[in-house]
């Protein structure tokens, strides 16, 4: 019998899930991101309907309970992903001032009353 955590837990994996199809059947997501992202999914499934894994996996890496393994993985899981984003985020600031640069290359004031904003006394 499930409990009512449970149940709750299970309806929003359900709705992560099909979140992670809908976003890669629109071409939002990478495939190997949806997939990276259903095993997570599927993962956390099994470890609701199935508590019991999650201590026989503690068990087999020497920690305690399985509610500490899960912890564990999570919170090396968010690093990685944090510092995907810091990277991703470096990435971008390079190219936008990369682009930056290009642009006022490209588009020389014509005088220095134009660069400094001020109109001419014509």
């Amino acid at each position: 019998m499930l409990t009512a955590i449970q149940i709750i837990l299970l309806a929003l994996i359900l709705f992560f899930i099909s979140r992670v199809i809908l976003r890669a059947r629109e071409k939002v997501i990478p495939i190997k991101t949806a997939i990276f992202w259903l095993i997570i999914w599927l993962a956390a499934l099994v470890g609701i309907l199935l508590p019991k894994t999650t201590t026989q996996i503690a068990e087999i890496f020497g920690v305690g309970r399985g509610v500490d393994i899960i912890v564990y993985i999570s919170l090396a899981l968010l690093f990685y992903l944090v510092f995907r984003v810091y990277v991703m985020i470096e990435d971008l600031r390079r190219d936008i001032t990369s682009l930056v640069r290009q642009i006022a290359l490209s588009n020389p004031p014509k005088t220095p009353q134009d660069a400094s904003g001020k109109k001419s006394g014509k």
